[in-house]
C-alpha cells in the first residue's frame, strides 16, 4: 500500500518545479497562456480567407460559383516538364534530401534564363538560390536581413508578403505608393526625412500584384540610384516577369548597371509555366543578400523535391513556346474581361501586365466597400473576386479579379454580374 507521505516527498524531490508551479499560479499564468502570442498579434485577420471560406462553402452546397478570387492558373504546366518530373522520380535515388539553394542544375539554368531574357549576368554559385516559391524567398529573406524596430518600406496595396514577410520578422512597416509617379518619388523622400530609425530596406513589385502597374527602366534607373545615395536594399518581386500584353515586355531592376550593388529579384514559375503548386522560385542578384538567404534557409529546409527541381531544369532550358502561349491566352482573356464587363455595366481599366485586373467598384455601390461588395457578388452573382482591402487600406473601393477562368465562363461571369447591378439599382447598357 503507497505511503501516503510519498505524495509529499515526490514533490519535496523537485523544489525548482514546485516553486515555479506557485510562481505561475501566483502570476496568472493560466491567463496570460490565454492571450495571443506576440507575433499573431500583429497578424491582422486575413480578409481574403473570409471571402474564400464563403465560395468554399457555396461549392460544397452546390452552388457554380466563378473563381475570379484566387491567382491559380488553370492551365497545366508543358507536357515534357511532367514527363521529366515522372522520369526522375522513377530513380531509387531521386527521393533523399536535395539541396536548400537549389541543385547545381537549376541555378545554371536560372542564370541563363537572365541571361537570355535580361542581358543579366549572374553567378549560379554566389548570385542564385532556389525558393519554395518567392513567397517563401521573400519571407526567408526577411527573417534573414530584418532586426527588431528596423523599417520597411512597402507598397500600399501590395501582396501581403511583402508586408506581413516583415511584420513576423520584427520590422515595422511604413507605406509608399504603389503608383510609380511623382507621389512616390516624394513619399521616399520623406520616409527618408522623418522615419527614425531610418528606412533600411524597399520592396518594390511591377508587375504589381494587385495593381497590375508596370514600370520601364528609366524608372529602375533612378531607384537604384536612390538606393544608393540613400543606403537602402531593394527588394524585387518579378512573379510576372513573363505575363506582359501588347508587346510591351517588362523590365529587371537588374539591368540597370550596378543595381547588383543593392538589390536582389524574386521570380517564380508558377504563373509563367503554370506550375503554381510546385512552388519553384528563384532569388538573384546581390551576393551577400543572397548568402544570407541561403544560411536561413540551410536551416529551415532541405529545399524541394529532386525530381521538382529536375522538371523545372526542363521547363527553364526547353522550348519556350508555352510561355508565349499562355501570354496570348491571358491577353485574349483580359480583352474578354474588359469587354463584357464594360458591356454589362462595369468599367474596368485594361491591365498591361500580370494574370490580374485591378476594378474599381462601381460607382453606385462604391459606398459598400470591397468587402461587403465582393461577399455579395459571390452570394447574389456567384462570381467571386478579392477584396482591395485585403492588399492594404489603400486598396479599399478596389477587387481584384483573376483571369483565371475560360473566355465562356468569363462572359457567364458578366451575364451574371449585368443581373447583380440590375438589382442593386444600377442601371446597365441595354437593361
Amino acid at each position: 500500500m503507497r505511503n501516503p507521505r510519498d505524495r509529499h516527498l515526490r514533490r519535496a524531490r523537485n523544489p525548482l518545479q514546485e516553486a515555479t508551479r506557485q510562481s505561475r499560479r501566483h502570476h496568472g499564468f493560466i491567463e496570460v497562456m490565454e492571450d495571443e502570442f506576440y507575433r499573431i498579434k500583429r497578424l491582422p485577420p486575413y480578409v481574403i480567407a473570409e471571402v474564400n471560406a464563403m465560395r468554399h462553402a457555396a461549392r460544397q452546397a452546390g452552388r457554380d460559383i466563378i473563381d475570379l478570387g484566387m491567382g491559380n492558373p488553370d492551365l497545366p504546366p508543358p507536357q515534357h516538364v511532367i514527363d521529366k518530373l515522372c522520369e526522375v522520380a522513377q530513380k531509387p535515388d531521386a527521393h533523399g534530401y536535395s539541396a536548400s539553394s537549389g541543385i547545381p542544375g537549376i541555378r545554371r539554368a536560372q542564370a541563363n534564363y537572365y541571361g537570355r531574357r535580361f542581358n543579366v549576368d549572374l553567378d549560379p554559385e554566389t548570385e542564385v538560390v532556389m525558393t519554395m516559391g518567392s513567397k517563401e524567398g521573400l519571407a526567408s529573406l526577411a527573417t534573414a536581413i530584418t532586426a527588431p524596430g528596423d523599417v520597411v518600406l512597402s507598397p500600399n496595396p501590395s501582396y501581403p508578403i511583402h508586408t506581413f514577410g516583415f511584420i513576423i520578422a520584427g520590422a515595422t512597416i511604413r507605406s509608399v505608393p504603389t503608383t510609380p509617379d511623382e507621389r512616390y518619388w516624394q513619399s521616399l523622400e520623406r520616409a527618408m526625412a522623418f522615419t527614425v530609425p531610418r528606412p533600411s530596406i524597399l520592396i518594390v513589385n511591377y508587375p504589381s500584384n494587385p495593381t497590375a502597374e508596370t514600370v520601364d527602366l528609366a524608372f529602375y534607373e533612378r531607384l537604384v540610384a536612390w538606393a544608393k545615395e540613400n543606403k537602402v536594399w531593394i527588394l524585387s518581386d518579378l512573379a510576372y516577369s513573363e505575363l506582359y500584353y501588347d508587346g510591351q515586355p517588362t523590365r529587371s531592376i537588374l539591368e540597370v548597371p550596378g543595381a547588383k550593388d543593392v538589390a536582389v529579384e524574386f521570380t517564380s514559375m508558377s504563373k509563367t509555366f503554370s506550375m503554381a503548386g510546385w512552388r519553384v522560385g528563384f532569388a538573384v542578384g546581390n551576393a551577400k543578400l543572397i548568402a544570407a538567404l541561403k544560411r536561413v534557409k540551410s536551416y529551415l529546409d532541405y529545399g524541394a523535391f529532386t525530381p521538382i527541381q529536375a522538371a523545372a531544369c526542363a521547363a527553364l532550358n526547353g522550348p519556350q513556346d508555352i510561355v508565349e502561349k499562355n501570354r496570348e491566352l491571358y491577353q485574349k482573356r483580359r480583352d474578354v474581361m474588359v469587354e463584357a464587363f464594360g458591356r454589362a455595366g462595369w468599367e474596368i481599366p485594361s491591365p498591361k501586365a500580370s494574370m490580374f485586373a485591378w476594378a474599381p467598384l462601381p460607382p453606385a455601390l462604391k459606398e459598400m466597400g470591397s468587402l461587403e461588395f465582393s461577399k455579395q457578388l459571390l452570394t447574389e452573382a456567384e462570381v467571386a473576386v478579392a477584396p482591395g482591402v485585403g492588399y492594404g487600406e489603400d486598396g479599399e473601393g478596389f477587387v481584384r479579379i483573376a483571369m483565371v477562368e475560360n473566355e465562356q465562363r468569363l462572359r457567364q461571369a458578366a451575364r451574371n454580374i449585368k443581373r447583380f447591378l440590375s438589382s442593386k439599382g444600377v442601371n446597365t447598357p441595354g437593361a
